[in-house]
């Protein structure tokens, strides 16, 4: 009796003990807290990315704000180029229309078209890259429309996409993502390979795992920060690139106005009327920079190698 009694109590120990280790052992260790904790310590990221919400919830509020609206502008040769003032607070453009709503107006168009293609880029890459670095079959094809897409200048794709297909927003939008995933992708295939044949891989494989979820919980969490400095570089890019394409008269149509739109209407007139160029060329910057730094900031704190 006193045994089976002292057998008890040492398996009684043993179940606290194993329990004491578990608290000892445990950590509150969140992923995403930690990444918005390294952010938050980014001054000048918080402040950089502040200025770009305010800057893209202004470009749809300061339409409502505006004397006028977009839709309902009318061409008037007594108003042409009139300077900033109260009544046309960014001024008019050569056919006397008003500048505020324009502007900010093609800033909402833009800012769409580089969420869409930044997006489109993401989830494109992802998938081939993913397929490209775990199926070893596909990896000779896939490197070969890698190099032989990617030694061809972007300007010769979307030259002969405007030329032969037209310009429009959605044109534009599938021109950029089908020629942009490739950075993408690329990226993603490299650390793929780098982990696939990690032994936690291999023992995961060999129990019958079903190969997305390896890619899903294994390797995933693996591209997260890389992912994230892409699209941080996607956005500012795309924003970059539709203004180059539109001032070339390359981008979207002259019925879709743009920041690009404007830089290149702006590029006859802006030497007599600077504030033509400006107003449009102010904004391309401060959403271009100010979400790049954010992203670069974003993408480091994303890390895990960074977190304590």
């Amino acid at each position: 009796m006193k045994a089976h009694k002292k057998e008890d109590e040492m398996f009684r120990f043993a179940e606290y003990s194993a329990e004491a280790a578990e608290r000892v052992g445990y950590s509150n260790y969140s992923y995403w807290r930690s990444v918005f904790r390294n952010f938050l310590k980014k001054k000048s990221a918080v402040v950089m990315s502040v200025i770009f919400i305010l800057i893209v919830v202004f470009s749809f509020v300061a339409t409502a704000i505006g004397r006028y609206d977009y839709a309902e502008l009318k061409s008037s040769m007594l108003e042409a180029f009139t300077s900033p003032n109260g009544e046309y607070w960014f001024g008019t453009d050569n056919l006397g229309r008003d500048y505020w709503c324009q502007v900010w107006y093609a800033a909402q168009v833009s800012i769409k078209l580089a969420l869409l293609v930044a997006v489109g880029e993401c989830v494109v890459g992802i998938i081939i890259g993913c397929i490209w670095g775990y199926v070893r079959q596909a990896d000779r094809i896939l490197t070969e429309i890698y190099n032989i897409i990617g030694n061809v200048p972007t300007i010769i794709y979307m030259t002969l996409i405007a030329l032969m297909v037209g310009q429009s927003f959605l044109i534009m939008a599938v021109s950029l993502i089908a020629f942009g995933w490739l950075g993408m992708a690329r990226n993603v295939r490299n650390l793929v390979m780098m982990y696939r044949d990690r032994e936690y891989n291999l023992a995961s494989r060999c129990l019958g795992t079903p190969i997305w979820r390896v890619l899903v919980k294994n390797i995933f969490p693996y591209l997260i920060s890389m992912i994230i400095l892409r699209l941080a570089l996607s956005i500012p890019s795309t924003i970059a690139t539709e203004t180059t394409l539109s001032y070339l008269g390359l981008g979207l149509d002259v019925n879709t106005p743009s920041l690009g739109l404007l830089l290149r209407n702006a590029r006859s007139f802006f030497l007599q009327y600077p504030y033509l160029l400006v107003c449009p060329a102010v904004i391309v910057s401060l959403i271009t920079i100010t979400f790049y730094l954010v992203g670069n900031a974003f993408s480091d704190a994303a890390d895990p190698r960074n977190h304590v």
